[in-house]
This record gives C-alpha cells, sequence and structure tokens, in this order.
C-alpha cells in the first residue's frame, strides 16, 4: 500500500500501524521472554549431552508456545488492522495478506 507523504505528494510504503494496547504488549513481551528461555535451556541441554527425548519434549513446548503466540498476533491483527482495513475499503488487500499468513501456520 502506497500513502502520499504530507508535504510534496510523492508516495513511499509504509507499514501498517500496530493496534496492540499496552497490557497487550505487556503479555506478548512476557511470552516472547519465556520462549526465549525456553529455547536457551534446550541449547543448555543439548550441550549437557541431555536425554534425546528430554530435549524433544522441549522442542514441543517450544513449538506450542510459539503456536500460542502467533496465534495470539493473529487475533490482535484480525480485530485491529484487518477490521480497520474493511472500514476503510481496503479490505480486500487486508484479508488477503491475512490469509496468506494463515496458510503459513497450516503448513
Amino acid at each position: 500500500m502506497t500513502l502520499p507523504r504530507k508535504g510534496n505528494g510523492s508516495a513511499e510504503r509504509r507499514a501498517p500501524r500496530p493496534v496492540v494496547s499496552r497490557p497487550d504488549k505487556a503479555a506478548l513481551d512476557k511470552r516472547v521472554n519465556r520462549i526465549e528461555g525456553q529455547v536457551r535451556g534446550i541449547g543448555k541441554m543439548i550441550h549437557e549431552d541431555r536425554y534425546c527425548v528430554d530435549i524433544l519434549t522441549q522442542l514441543a513446548a517450544v513449538q506450542s508456545a510459539l503456536d500460542g503466540l502467533g496465534l495470539k498476533l493473529l487475533e490482535r491483527h484480525l480485530h485491529g488492522c484487518v477490521q480497520h482495513a474493511v472500514k476503510s475499503g481496503r479490505g480486500d488487500h487486508a484479508i488477503a495478506e491475512a490469509l496468506g499468513v494463515i496458510r503459513k501456520f497450516t503448513r
């Protein structure tokens, strides 16, 4: 999407502004920090030659946490960015973009 710049009439590509409230952002930050800790823990387990099944179990937990984070972000995107785009007449592009992201989750 290109939007005109104020003042000179030229166009530049701008990313949509995120619609995340302060409490939501804090919760997302907390989730990301937890996932980072889990990933570091997996690295430590590998370094310590821990039992493979234990490492795989932790990998599954990280994947589940990443999936949960992705779904939460997708929910915020649909209720914020896509909803706003539909109301302002730019819904087709926003829906197509959202469907592209959803397809990545279903692979």
